[in-house]
């Protein structure tokens, strides 16, 4: 799909659902990767992830769509158009758009560091995902200090 065929399928949509015309842009951004679209409220375009169409069908697209499109109309009207307010929420469910956009295969998942420290009196292994000064912290059971292990 391109992206006017992207652009004609935003206009279709915004007169069917919420009727009232789409009258800005509506993009296809290769480099979203955690979120299906996004609004941005400086230039008043849409972006829309294209893995919501090749990886999944049209009616994830267009759930997609809606849910960008709930933020464009309420901005455009004057009303509260975070995720949190009830307006949004209430409109979304109105007109059938998906709070949430299913995670892709281009989804990173962050590995979280381990560090892993021993200590040098009891022995006892500690890890934890952040690193700490060895030379500050003492171990609670016997008193002695730390050791990075890895």
């Amino acid at each position: 799909m391109t992206n006017e065929q992207l652009q004609s399928l935003v206009e279709k949509w915004s007169l069917e659902y919420f009727h009232r015309p789409f009258l800005h842009q509506a993009y296809f951004n290769k480099r979203l990767r955690t979120t299906g679209g996004r609004y941005h409220l400086n230039d008043v375009h849409i972006d829309i992830n294209p893995l919501m169409y090749t990886e999944f069908d049209l009616d994830n697209l267009k759930k997609v769509v809606l849910h960008e499109l709930c933020h464009y109309h309420l901005h455009q009207t004057g009303h509260d158009f975070h995720h949190r307010s009830q307006e949004f929420k209430k409109l979304l469910a109105q007109v059938g758009g998906s709070r949430y956009a299913p995670a892709t295969s281009k989804r990173e998942k962050t590995k979280k560091i381990r560090w892993i420290y021993q200590c040098s009196g009891c022995g006892v292994i500690v890890a934890r995902q952040r690193r700490f000064n060895t030379s500050r912290y003492v171990c609670r059971r016997c008193g002695k200090h730390f050791l990075l292990k890895n």
